[in-house]
């Protein structure tokens, strides 16, 4: 698909320009920094926001659910480390989405993704605000801006940079977490998981308070352990060997988030209580402080690192969310000068508008019901990038694939399956949020029919590699 110069932006006059204007840091990241990014997207879902599973399907509920939704996971990082390394650009799930199914299924794909990633910092930040609050007596607006406008101002200095004081932030994030896990190994006790009082539903015992819905219900919460770890691949064009550093990066970090998410569960609310930590905002200390008293070294030492973890997956995040926009809009399906990058050849308009929308969104508090929005996007991205891979194993069999699923597409069909549940489980917990979600979702997808798919850009990655595709079937 050729375009003119209207289409590809005023005042600039060449391909080799618009291009130029539009370039990321290439070998800043190798597959050490890959795995400590998946984990960093992640890590903040371990220090709060999973709880709220124990309220929707109780300690039983919210086990089976995490289960369930970490083999999902594991599934798809498999199925998506072999398109990552067939397709490595910075376009991660939508680039996918668009060598199997076109422009449409591209652009359906990374607006999901894009809901996801910009609304999950919002939820962050009203955890970081807990957190403070619990801490320094100060949280709300004032901290969530300031969260805001320092991380950002990070991102702006460069991948390389910014991904390096990542790393860092989140091994002092994960030894908070060891320092939990091992306090509470003293003080578990298997009776405290089940302390929530049975209610009436179809299954509800001590095991499900909830009955068997609660399980359904809990699964947003199991997806909060484990939400943006597919983030990996949006590093691609800044990677190192990508054929390597990609599946070692995803894989990697994903064995380390299970091993986190299951013993946190396990201990924390074995210690602490089920019930205790259903409602918390601030669910680890609140854990340490039922189980050790107020004042305790233990709690200030997680709360003040717990928020390492917390901004380690706002901090990174908002490196996925820019790369996201970054390659929707360098190849026009969002407005052109979003893909803009700076001395730093890092995209500033991306990192900063975005950045707005979820500060505002942070200001309604609502750190519950942010993170099922994030997850309505996630679930639907899930959907489509597993059909990407089925789709491309089936029609395009002759790809270069430097690195092979494991079972092939019936990996990526028990991904797909889980995830299509997954979308529907929002519904469980609040249908007003998850139609708002939905409403977002329309609205990137009406703007998508009536004006960008009328102004794309030729030359991308993604569309250099639909035209080889369709060069190649004429030849057949």
């Amino acid at each position: 698909m050729a375009h003119s110069e209207s289409e590809v932006g005023s005042g600039i006059a060449t391909e080799e320009d618009y291009f130029a204007k539009r370039q990321l840091k290439q070998g800043a990241v190798g597959w050490v920094l890959l795995v400590g990014l998946g984990v960093a997207y992640v890590i903040s879902g371990d220090f709060a926001g999973w709880n709220f599973g124990l309220a929707q399907g109780g300690w039983g509920g919210m086990f089976i659910a995490t289960v369930v939704v970490a083999f999902m996971y594991l599934c798809m990082c498999l199925s998506m480390s072999e398109m990552a390394t067939m397709l490595p650009t910075a376009g991660g799930g939508y680039s996918f989405a668009r060598a199997a199914f076109g422009p449409l299924g591209g652009y359906l794909t990374g607006t999901a993704i894009l809901i996801e990633y910009a609304i999950a910092p919002a939820a962050i930040a009203v955890f970081i605000g807990a957190y403070c609050e619990s801490l320094f007596g100060i949280g709300g607006w004032f901290i969530y801006l300031l969260c805001y406008l320092i991380f950002m101002g990070l991102h702006l200095k460069g991948a390389g940079e910014a991904l390096k004081i990542m790393f860092v932030i989140t091994a002092i994030a994960s030894v908070a977490l060891a320092v939990f896990i091992f306090a509470m190994i003293p003080h578990f006790n298997s009776s405290n998981l089940f302390n929530i009082v049975p209610t009436q539903n179809v299954g509800a015992s001590t095991f499900l308070p909830f009955g068997y819905i609660g399980i359904w219900a809990a699964v947003p919460y199991a997806i909060w352990f484990f939400l943006a770890v597919e983030g990996v691949p949006l590093a691609a064009e800044e990677a190192k060997d990508p054929a390597k550093s990609l599946p070692r990066g995803l894989i990697g970090a994903m064995l380390i988030l299970a091993a986190f998410a299951l013993l946190i569960l396990f201990l924390g609310a074995g210690a602490a209580g089920a019930d205790a930590l259903k409602a918390s905002g601030a669910p680890l200390v609140d854990a340490l402080v039922a189980v050790y008293g107020q004042n305790t070294w233990l709690a200030s030492f997680v709360n003040f690192v717990g928020l390492a973890g917390l901004i380690a997956s706002f901090f990174s995040i908002i490196y996925a969310y820019s790369r996201q926009i970054f390659a929707l809009s360098r190849a026009g399906y969002l407005p052109k000068n979003l893909s803009l990058t700076n001395k730093n050849k890092a995209p500033f308009l991306a990192i900063i508008i975005p950045g707005i929308i979820g500060f505002l969104l942070s200001l309604t508090g609502e750190g519950d019901l942010l993170i099922l929005m994030a997850v309505f996007g996630a679930t639907i991205s899930y959907v489509l990038m597993m059909l990407s891979h089925i789709k491309l194993r089936l029609s395009r069999p002759d790809l270069k694939r430097p690195y092979k699923t494991p079972g092939g597409i019936i990996t990526s069909s028990i991904a797909l399956v889980l995830a299509a549940i997954a979308v529907v489980a929002g519904l469980m917990v609040d249908p007003k949020v998850w139609f708002m979600a939905a409403a977002i979702y329309v609205a990137f997808i009406a703007y998508f029919m009536f004006y960008s798919r009328h102004h794309l850009v030729s030359g991308t990655p993604e569309e250099e590699f639909a035209q080889l595709k369709a060069a190649e079937e004429e030849l057949n």
